[in-house]
């Protein structure tokens, strides 16, 4: 049995923040962030941050925050659409194994694997079978990379319906978010009954003890984006001390011939 009530009855964060409290938890957990992203940089750590969600529950928002800061070559983030004509010719994980980080880099995925077992699914763009026997593939493959070393953390982005409809409004009014909005989205809402019950199974089906589920329930944004960083933060930190970098003696030396440059205390 899953851990996991039904989507639409899981409780809300709830609570509001003032900016600059919100700016200070914020700065915090993004310096945290780097400090994980450079040790994995070091020691050639990879992790494969998924985010699933809404239509305008803030994937994009909290995708922004995330990336914010850290060591731009090392992080790529990876929007996810319909499979091109190529990709449609090869097993739906083909795409996202062609897209995993290398050694000492995070990849960060805006939509996942999951498609298959969500949109494809409702949309009827699989058969049945196809959709059913995912779950295990996705969990085979999840398995794999965590075996491998690799860090998976998926995030799960929910809002009230009410809450949706106000986001997607508010798009709709302001020209400079009206990019954000497409035909499809109404279509996806409409169905909104069978993707709670896609989300339900997804989660009662892959969340597994070496790639769990995360789910990050509130309407309020910016309490959402700092729920989601920090999962983030402890789930990469798990077993993890940071410790300052050591000086390169051949760095040391270089510095010391060009510049007569000594480290202080001798470190």
């Amino acid at each position: 049995m899953s851990k996991w009530p039904a989507l639409d009855k899981i409780e809300m964060i709830k609570g509001s923040l003032d900016e600059e409290e919100y700016e200070r938890r914020l700065k915090k957990l993004q310096n945290q962030l780097l400090d994980l992203q450079i040790h994995h940089m070091r020691t050639g750590g990879r992790a494969i941050i998924g985010i699933d969600g809404w239509d305008a529950a803030g994937k994009g928002g909290l995708i922004q925050r995330m990336v914010y800061g850290l060591e731009p070559r090392s992080a790529q983030v990876w929007r996810i659409r319909a499979p091109t004509p190529d990709e449609q010719g090869k097993h739906f994980l083909w795409r996202f194994w062609d897209r995993l980080p290398a050694p000492g880099n995070w990849g960060v995925f805006d939509r996942t694997w999951y498609g298959r077992v969500l949109v494809e699914r409702i949309e009827g763009l699989c058969s049945k079978e196809e959709w059913q026997r995912a779950y295990r593939e996705i969990n085979e493959f999840e398995r794999t990379l965590t075996d491998s070393g690799a860090r998976i953390i998926k995030l799960l982005v929910h809002v009230s319906e009410e809450e949706q409809k106000k986001r997607m409004i508010e798009r709709l009014e302001k020209p400079h978010k009206r990019y954000k909005v497409g035909v499809e989205d109404f279509r996806n809402i409409a169905k909104r009954k069978q993707y709670l019950e896609a989300y339900d199974d997804m989660l009662d089906k892959t969340d597994t003890d070496h790639a769990p589920w995360h789910v990050i329930a509130s309407d309020d944004k910016l309490q959402a984006r700092l729920a989601g960083l920090q999962i983030v933060v402890d789930e990469l930190g798990r077993g993890v001390t940071i410790t300052p970098q050591e000086l390169d003696p051949e760095v040391a030396a270089a510095a010391l011939k060009l510049w007569d440059w000594k480290p202080k205390n001798g470190k």
